[in-house]
């Protein structure tokens, strides 16, 4: 996350940003070098309360309806992978590549569970989910989740396409308001993880699955490449080769159903993603 690059994002379309956040424009380039001293896990609550400053002391209701759908996701993810990290004995081994980089992506979904509490403010935010709020056997779905890792890197990449489609489907919510920056930037990373996710499942250890580091046509033609017909909801309409009215099979030479599914990625709604995560939540 690069602080300066988001204050100038807003700063093209709010050019008293400065001003709203500091009456001393040199004040704020101080802020440039504050990651030189503070803490990196404290920099997400710094942003969230420079926003509140800036915007008012409390977040419009429709942008913190998004902002806490988008914070139970982040939680889901973070527990999921703290807790095979640290309570899932022969899952990950420490010092392989995989512990590695699920270690990574946890560390990312807390800075993002951080980033999104100090957005909202701690009173807007509500209590702090533990892992002991979710389920992540879906029900009795997967009960190897935690002692296969085979399993547990199919409900990881669910988890991932997941985020990516949710956020993407309310970046119109957030549509004028400064912290779709916040949201597009969370977006590109978990798109990095289920890209990185998608390569675990496809080497050996992982199984060895024939699949691509993005979304494509699975085996049986439909939008579902995962391989695990139980997470179908997670790719509902994401077979579409119709985009802005236009049908792109065939569009040019070598351009087939799976070239224009896999061109275009399509957003979930709130509804449909919160029916995949109710299958988590206690």
């Amino acid at each position: 996350m690069n602080i300066v690059n988001i204050l100038e994002e807003i700063e093209k379309v709010d050019g008293e940003i400065y001003e709203r956040l500091n009456p001393r424009r040199s004040a704020m380039k101080d802020f440039y070098n504050m990651g030189k001293k503070v803490a990196l896990a404290a920099m997400p609550l710094a942003l969230g309360s420079m926003f509140t400053k800036a915007y008012g002391q409390s977040t419009p209701t429709a942008v913190a309806n998004v902002l806490k759908f988008a914070l139970t996701l982040e939680y889901l993810e973070y527990h999921f992978y703290n807790h095979s990290l640290l309570a899932a004995p022969g899952l990950l081994t420490a010092g392989t590549p995989a512990h590695g980089a699920i270690t990574t992506i946890r560390d990312h979904e807390l800075a993002h569970v951080n980033l999104l509490r100090g957005a909202l403010g701690e009173a807007a935010a509500g209590p702090a989910l533990a892992y002991t709020d979710f389920d992540f056997t879906a029900k009795g779905t997967f009960p190897t989740v935690y002692s296969d890792y085979k399993t547990f890197l199919a409900v990881a990449q669910a988890f991932e396409d997941t985020g990516v489609r949710a956020y993407k489907g309310q970046a119109t919510e957030l549509k004028g308001n400064p912290v779709l920056t916040i949201a597009l930037q969370i977006h590109s990373v978990e798109a990095r993880h289920a890209s990185h996710i998608r390569q675990m499942r496809a080497a050996p250890a992982g199984g060895g699955v024939s699949i691509k580091p993005w979304i494509s046509l699975g085996a049986g033609g439909g939008a579902n490449d995962s391989g695990v017909p139980q997470v179908d909801p997670v790719y509902k309409g994401e077979d579409l080769d119709v985009q802005a009215g236009v049908t792109i099979t065939g569009i040019a030479t070598g351009v087939n159903k799976a070239v224009a599914v896999e061109s275009f990625d399509e957003p979930l709604s709130k509804e449909d993603v919160l029916a995949i995560a109710g299958l988590f939540i206690k």
